[in-house]
């Protein structure tokens, strides 16, 4: 897909694995807001620019010239912005590339913010970024009007300034802030807890953690059917969050190497602290930040346990689900299983049947099912992925 804006025309996907058909790399407010930077802004060469939230590169390459920082909890996110600067020829050097838990040590001239799903996140965002403003800074938040409820407003204007916004405009919004250095800066109450239900574990969250506050209730039912085996060397929780599956699932099975996989900085931060507690230096464990399994070797694991995600961004979508499904079965050594826990409307089992030959049901209650495949050598070739 293409996006043509007044910075030039830029060829873009949501990844490198190609995408639906119906999804394209930006929505609306981004082009309202390069409009916007063109028309009434002007950035120049020289100037100080800040991006954050920008989910698959289409600010960071529109705005290249200016050579912006661009932060992102999301691995993924940066692994399809370097893919978008290498399909429009842009060096990668023209955007320096930052997590969501890197400290921001510049003074930024702009700062352009895609609102993201999560208000706390924002708002570990913005005291984050509070201190790298000046008097002078601009300050623009963007995003689609059905996603700025009133509390982004209330937020920004608590924590920086007063706000005004623009008309809406192809159902998207752009919110100015003027930042008011005389507000006492708030300390940052991010990462929260809570202490584990039917356990002694203190679970710390992050800011950008999925279930934050509280244990969902998914997750709730997967914790109540995690197996044990003396057979289990390596176990996998893929798409981790806090680790709260990873962590039971080594009390569970302490002869087990468990390791952290999730494409979230700030959910492996969060897995990471959370087991460190738990254990100290008694158990070993891995954490890795990455696309999924792509950084394990074939063969590795005996047990991956996943709560797959179905929303990429604001969409409603199962290709990351299925990719790491399909990450699983290569990963799983011969009788290997792999245990899903999942919204019974998402229909996994279609998927499992396909790459394994066949599930089983563990449990299920009206909302969530539990499903187990094993991989058998017994099929003579790999499945079709």
């Amino acid at each position: 897909m293409r996006l043509t804006v007044p910075q030039g025309e830029f060829k873009l996907n949501r990844s490198p694995f190609g995408d639906p058909p119906n999804l394209q790399a930006w929505d609306a407010a981004d082009e309202y807001l390069l409009d916007y930077l063109d028309s009434e802004c002007r950035p120049s060469a020289g100037m100080s620019v800040l991006v954050l939230n920008d989910a698959f590169g289409a600010l960071a390459c529109a705005l290249s010239s200016l050579r912006p920082d661009v932060v992102s909890d999301s691995y993924l996110s940066q692994q399809a912005t370097r893919f978008n600067f290498a399909r429009n020829d842009l060096p990668e050097t023209a955007a320096t590339l930052m997590n969501s838990l890197e400290p921001l040590v510049k003074r930024y001239d702009l700062v352009l913010i895609k609102v993201p799903k999560t208000l706390a996140f924002l708002e570990d965002q913005l005291i984050r970024l509070r201190p790298c403003l000046t008097a002078s800074s601009r300050v623009i938040l963007a995003g689609m009007v059905k996603n700025l409820p009133a509390s982004v407003w209330a937020l920004a204007e608590r924590l920086l300034g007063p706000t005004a916004t623009s008309p809406a405009r192809k159902k998207a919004r752009l919110i100015f802030v003027k930042p008011d250095l005389a507000k006492p800066a708030p300390p940052n109450p991010y990462p929260t807890g809570y202490t584990l239900e039917n356990t002694r574990y203190w679970i710390s969250n992050h800011a950008n953690v999925f279930s934050r506050e509280k244990l969902d209730i998914g997750t709730r039912l997967f914790l109540q059917q995690l197996p044990r085996s003396t057979e289990y060397r390596d176990i996998v929780d893929l798409g981790c969050g806090n680790g709260v599956v990873g962590l039971l699932a080594a009390e569970r099975n302490p002869a087990a190497t468990v390791h952290f996989v999730d494409e979230s900085y700030m959910a492996v931060a969060s897995a990471r602290d959370n087991f460190s507690r738990a254990f100290g230096g008694q158990r070993v464990a891995t954490f890795t930040v990455g696309d999924g399994l792509c950084d394990f070797q074939p063969e590795s694991a005996d047990l991956v346990l996943c709560n797959p995600p179905f929303h990429q961004q604001h969409a409603v979508s199962d290709r990351i689900a299925c990719e790491m499904l399909k990450q699983s079965w290569k990963v799983l050594r011969n009788r290997g299983e792999l245990w899903v826990i999942g919204n019974r409307h998402l229909h996994y089992y279609r998927h499992l049947d396909r790459l394994f030959g066949a599930h089983r049901i563990v449990a299920s209650d009206p909302k969530f099912v539990v499903l187990k495949a094993k991989k058998e050598k017994r099929l003579k070739q790999t499945p079709l992925f």
